[in-house]
């Protein structure tokens, strides 16, 4: 049904189902194609990079740089900050960072973190509500605690 043109409600409605059901069926039997990654107008473009990289080699400021590319030198700064700075920026390096760290899902940062997992662990074991214990650790007590 689904290849045959019929929306996702439609077979859900038929068959006496949700269409978040019918979603899951197309999506573990290849009836669905996701979408490809596309990038926002708002983010840098390769050949932004390219250019920005060929520039700081040539000595250019940033104010410059960022008037050639119609951006906010705020914009051009921080992509330089981000990837290395003037003297180590490179347009490649900086592209393939942009597509890694846009990707999705991400994993949350108690996975990426022992440290703070643990700590997280200990306050809710103490009946800290989660509120309570992520207003704790934004007030910077994660440093802080041993």
């Amino acid at each position: 049904m689904w290849r045959g043109g019929h929306s996702q409600s439609a077979i859900a409605r038929l068959l006496d189902r949700t269409p978040g059901g019918i979603r899951h069926v197309l999506m573990q039997t290849g009836g669905y194609t996701p979408t490809d990654r596309q990038r926002s107008t708002r983010h840098l473009r390769s050949d932004e990079r390219e250019l920005i990289s060929r520039s700081l080699a040539s000595g250019l400021s940033i104010r410059s740089i960022a008037a050639e590319l119609g951006r906010s030198p705020s914009t051009v700064s921080r992509e330089i900050n981000r990837n290395g700075a003037t003297e180590t920026y490179r347009a490649v390096t900086a592209e393939k960072r942009a597509w890694q760290c846009a990707e999705r899902p991400k994993a949350c940062k108690l996975q990426l973190n022992a440290r703070l997992r643990r700590l997280v662990a200990r306050k809710l074991a103490l009946d800290w509500c989660p509120p309570a214990a992520n207003s704790w650790l934004a007030q910077g007590n994660l440093s802080r605690e041993s």
